[in-house]
């Protein structure tokens, strides 16, 4: 716990208005960054008095807009082409149990839509939202958690589940695996760049790399040995991008929780989900140089333990749940 200079940072989020998306682990951010006073945008928000307990399974307070788990480049640079009309998929739906569920968000609601009038009334909304998102955002916090993914053959819209998991019908006519090579990571990473610098000039990136490993692979890999390709592409580019731009800052978030002198401390003991007081050591990293408002340099930020030690135990650990699809992945194959 004593090892230290983890991190400098290159710009302030104090006065910033911050959002966030990614994979799983970009909840924790999210949600530690809302707790401590930050201006944390979230264009999406629970309408009012719905129940607070209920939230995450509706996909509210996930993310700065209901668009669920991004895990990966080609999704996030797809959700900025489709709320600014660049990229309008051959697939608006899939049906599930009488139903039809979102193919971007197949898990953003516990039921199916009835409609797909009502789906994509809702879908509508959604993009207003991510453009309002963009458009007003001066940090974008972004976690990069894979590089596998599924796309539709006819246009090559990407998907955060393979299609049957939760919705649809698995064609191999239809889809294909596609595991994202660093240069394509990276050509993703910079026409998203380019798209929303245009929108919005000032914008500022924060990247991370999810620590989380795999749960299965579409490879023929052993799942290790895919989670180490992964997580090595998506740091490489990270780095990358920030050695290139100096609007693009990288937080290590992935090293302090697996270096191997950390012996796996920092994780539960199914040695894949980060255990709390993981994610607390993780943000205390953070705000060391990133000083909630209201905490006094002199004083010392105020941590996320902090905050949660004068909490109910069990709401502390509602706070610390996260909505994570690939879970569902463990139902399907051996890998």
């Amino acid at each position: 716990m004593d090892i230290g200079d983890w991190y400098q940072k290159r710009f302030e989020f104090e006065g910033q208005k911050i959002a966030t998306a990614g994979s799983c682990f970009a909840q924790h951010i999210g949600r530690n960054l809302r707790k401590c006073g930050f201006d944390y945008l979230d264009t999406e928000p629970a309408p009012e008095a719905f129940p607070a307990e209920r939230a995450l399974d509706f996909g509210y307070g996930m993310y700065s807009a209901r668009y669920g788990n991004l895990y990966t480049s080609r999704q996030l640079l797809q959700l900025i082409k489709r709320a600014f009309g660049q990229f309008s998929p051959a697939e608006q739906y899939w049906e599930k149990d009488g139903g039809v569920v979102d193919p971007f968000r197949p898990t953003l609601e516990p039921e199916p839509f009835s409609s797909v009038r009502e789906l994509m009334a809702l879908q509508k909304s959604h993009l207003e939202a991510v453009v309002e998102l963009f458009q007003t955002a001066d940090v974008f916090v972004f976690t990069l958690g894979l590089t596998e993914t599924w796309e539709a053959r006819k246009d090559g819209a990407v998907f955060p589940l393979c299609p049957g998991t939760a919705g649809g019908r698995y064609d191999d006519k239809s889809y294909a695996f596609r595991n994202l090579t660093s240069a394509e990571v990276r050509g993703d990473m910079e026409e998203f760049i380019s798209i929303v610098r245009r929108i919005n000039p000032n914008i500022r990136l924060f990247l991370t790399v999810s620590p989380v490993p795999l749960m299965a692979t579409a490879t023929q890999q052993q799942v290790a040995v895919a989670t180490m390709h992964s997580k090595s592409v998506l740091r490489a580019v990270a780095g990358e991008l920030y050695q290139d731009h100096g609007f693009v800052d990288y937080f290590p978030s992935y090293e302090i929780i697996t270096s191997p002198f950390m012996k796996g401390y920092f994780f539960q003991p199914d040695a894949r989900e980060v255990s709390p007081h993981g994610v607390d050591h993780v943000m205390s990293v953070f705000f060391s140089q990133h000083v909630p408002p209201g905490a006094g340099a002199q004083q010392g930020a105020t941590t996320p333990r902090a905050q949660t030690d004068h909490l109910e135990r069990a709401e502390a650990a509602r706070l610390e749940q996260v909505k994570c699809d690939e879970e569902l992945l463990n139902s399907f194959g051996d890998n």
